[in-house]
């Protein structure tokens, strides 16, 4: 299918149409020639190499050299990834700017025939038998990312085969600095050359070649043409030099007088500073603890004295007076009692963003947007303090039913003090309503480099400094053409899929995934599984960012291993592309809630059975027919991020209630459960902090008091928590 499909080129001798192939091909007069091993098997790849050879051609094993580039693969995208991933710096050159005659057949002029043309053998580099990747990955030059879709190489790991015939030519093969220049095509008007150009073509112009007995117009078969930014040339040649006496201090019993070549040695240091000026120099190794302090310390650097970070603002407030001048109309509504009347939450002070309502749309939205970019900033600073925080001030800002018109109104709220007051001062009073700190991060490039990386999934705020700090990278194609083999699985399909997980889910299309998942489901099992939408979808959002769902079943040994057999079943029918985590962690323990004390670090929040996978619609006009140059339709459709969750029906209202609610809402039920009731809360269930004890808030225990439905088990957990209960659509903290 497209550039995913195994190439075939067994039998050379034998055309398509089983008509005999001419064997008499020269392709002596072209320039250097490298075959893109990837999608190819490696029979056939040791077939094209035996080709080419016998055909004269200079084949070569370092893609640095080739002037000509033969692959399995037909889009330009796909083709600027095989060079990038390869370290081919180079740029997109317009058609007619180049000489008409670039692309004939024969791109370099004959040779007298009188001298056999010379064998160009390559030695093996370790950089091209790395793997490119597991799929049909491309990037634009804007860092943007578009890949062809496949999964059956996901599963091919490690490095590229080496064919035989490239082992044992590399075994006698010559140094690079021996080796003649490809020559470039000279310019039709000046006789001189053109610009230096690398040429991707589809593996079909030599099985054309082969058949009709001589080289066909590259121009039918060319798949991205680019020019040549940096090519590592020879070594430079020493300059002229003359001989002087150095005087060598050796030891004091022995008086000795070398003489040394200065020119030589001038030569030597020349050579030395360009080999290690284009060879990427191995960075310092640094335990885990001292590379976090080091890109920790290169931040607070960074970002020293800038508006939106915490140091800075907390040296102005210190210059500014402490208390908030009150104007005549402020005053006068206060006297006059004109006011809205503080909510109970406000006037009893309830800290908890669980105890009290926070509706999807607040009258201060515009205000709370600010204040979530600086929030924003913060993450990526590193400043985790700032960040809580500002998640605390953005709650209770959303949850405050009344537009707020006065600083008053934000210091009597609970988790909102002066900083919160002045940054609502200079937003109200702004012109355009917009913070100068906001400004600020707009316009930072180190910020907006860091926001482009966080946005990439299985990157998160500490990984993207590394990026930052510690690689030195600066856009997507960095990581493509520098990192690629050292990402993670999860990140590189983030990379992957950049763009297209950046886009929303419309509800319907949430809807349709859950249907799916659910019936697949219930056939593997019985019908009484229940699927379960929770994340921004339950709480209301028109769009959502993934798909989070949970699976459960009122019979406890249904649910044990039953993500494995789920997940394994929609990937057989196509609707999950790739399957990047799945864990059976409660599983494993028996279903049980997760200890109080436990040996699994960083389980944080979620310790259910849980797999992360990429969803694609199999439904799309013209699904199994040909296009007009005859290849498979592909499926347009974006491939969406989807959380599948499984929770035992004894703890379902647990996972339920955690899911559904807001970020700052889950934070704080979990807060509010060690601070007032002494116990751990979290997925998978409720445990009391000093015997360990499992605490059965949904009733479980007794089968007659067990919940009939999952919202009935949901709402046992809030009174069982001594909380209201509030609907999803009221616990939209952020």
């Amino acid at each position: 299918m497209g550039d995913s499909t195994a190439y075939t080129f067994s039998n050379p001798t034998i055309g398509t149409d089983n008509s005999p192939v001419a064997s008499e091909l020269d392709l002596s007069t072209f320039p250097a020639i490298y075959v893109l091993p990837a999608h190819i098997a490696v029979p056939e790849l040791h077939d094209i190499e035996h080709q080419l050879t016998k055909s004269g051609a200079p084949l070569t094993y370092d893609i640095r050299e080739a002037r000509l580039v033969l692959g399995n693969l037909s889009k330009p995208r796909r083709a600027k990834f095989e060079l990038q991933v390869r370290k081919i710096r180079f740029k997109d050159v317009d058609p007619a700017d180049l000489p008409k005659e670039s692309l004939k057949a024969n791109p370099v002029p004959q040779k007298d025939n009188s001298e056999p043309p010379p064998t160009k053998r390559r030695k093996l580099e370790v950089a091209d038998t790395q793997s490119t990747t597991d799929e049909s990955l491309t990037t634009d030059h804007q860092g943007a990312s578009a890949i062809d879709s496949g999964t059956e190489a996901e599963k091919d790991g490690g490095a590229e085969p080496l064919s035989q015939l490239s082992i044992s030519q590399a075994a006698t093969s010559q140094t690079l600095d021996s080796l003649p220049t490809p020559a470039i095509p000279p310019s039709p008007e000046t006789g001189e050359a053109s610009v230096d150009l690398i040429r991707v073509i589809k593996l079909e112009w030599l099985k054309d070649s082969m058949r009709l007995g001589e080289p066909q117009n590259l121009q039918n078969y060319l798949v991205y043409e680019a020019e040549l930014l940096q090519f590592i040339a020879d070594s430079p040649i020493p300059e002229p030099f003359e001989k002087a006496e150095i005087q060598v201090i050796a030891s004091p019993k022995v008086d000795k007088t070398a003489y040394v070549q200065a020119g030589e040695l001038k030569g030597i240091l020349e050579r030395a500073k360009a080999e290690a000026e284009r060879k990427p120099q191995p960075r310092a190794y640094y335990t885990k603890a001292a590379k976090r302090d080091r890109i920790s310390d290169a931040a607070k650097r960074d970002f020293a004295n800038r508006s939106f970070t915490s140091s800075t603002f907390h040296d102005a407030l210190s210059q500014r007076p402490h208390l908030l001048h009150q104007t005549t109309s402020e005053y006068e509504e206060g006297v006059s009692g004109s006011l809205p009347p503080m909510p109970d939450w406000v006037l009893q002070n309830k800290v908890y963003s669980c105890e009290r309502a926070t509706p999807l749309n607040s009258p201060n939205d515009a205000f709370i947007a600010q204040l979530k970019e600086i929030k924003i900033a913060r993450l990526l600073t590193n400043d985790e303090i700032g960040v809580r925080a500002y998640s605390t001030s953005i709650a209770s800002l959303a949850a405050y039913p009344y537009e707020i018109k006065s600083t008053g109104e934000i210091l009597a709220l609970p988790g909102c003090d002066q900083k919160i007051a002045h940054l609502f001062y200079e937003w109200q009073t702004s012109p355009d309503h917009r913070i100068q700190a906001v400004k600020d991060i707009e316009n930072d490039p180190a910020l907006k480099v860091l926001r482009l990386f966080y946005e990439i999934w299985g990157v998160g705020a500490t990984t993207a400094r590394e990026f930052y700090y510690d690689r030195k990278w600066r856009d997507l194609d960095d990581i493509v053409e520098f990192g690629w083999n050292s990402l993670s699985r999860v990140q590189q399909i983030g990379v992957k899929y950049y763009e297209e997980f950046l886009m929303k889910i419309p509800r319907a299309e949430v809807e349709a995934i859950a249907g799916i998942v659910e019936r697949r489901a219930c056939k593997v099992t019985d019908k009484r599984v229940v699927c379960v939408i929770v994340g921004g979808h339950r709480r209301g959002k028109q769009e959502s960012g993934d798909v989070d769902l949970i699976l459960s079943h009122p019979e406890q040994s249904a649910t044990a291993g039953l993500v494995d057999t789920v997940v394994k079943s929609l990937e057989k029918e196509g609707w999950i592309t790739h399957t990047l985590t799945l864990n059976l962690t409660n599983t494993k323990r028996g279903q049980e809630t997760l200890p109080y004390i436990t040996n699994t670090k960083g389980a944080g929040f979620d310790t259910l059975d849980k797999a992360l996978v990429v969803w694609q619609d199999q439904a799309y006009p013209g699904k199994g027919s040909i296009d007009a140059d005859g290849k498979k339709i592909k499926n347009p459709n974006p491939h969406r991020r989807v959380d599948i969750i499984v929770s035992p029906w004894r703890t379902v209202g647990c996972a339920v209630a955690g899911w559904t609610s807001g970020t700052t809402f889950q934070r704080d039920l979990r807060r509010y459960a060690k601070r007032v009731r002494g116990w751990k809360f979290d997925s998978s269930g409720v445990r009391e902090r000093g015997s360990g004890k499992w605490i059965d808030l949904e009733g479980w225990t007794d089968p007659k008091t067990r919940c009939k439905n999952w919202k009935e088990a949901e709402r046992r957990v809030f009174e069982g928590m001594g909380l209201e209960y509030h609907e999803p659509r009221d616990r939209c903290t952020g």
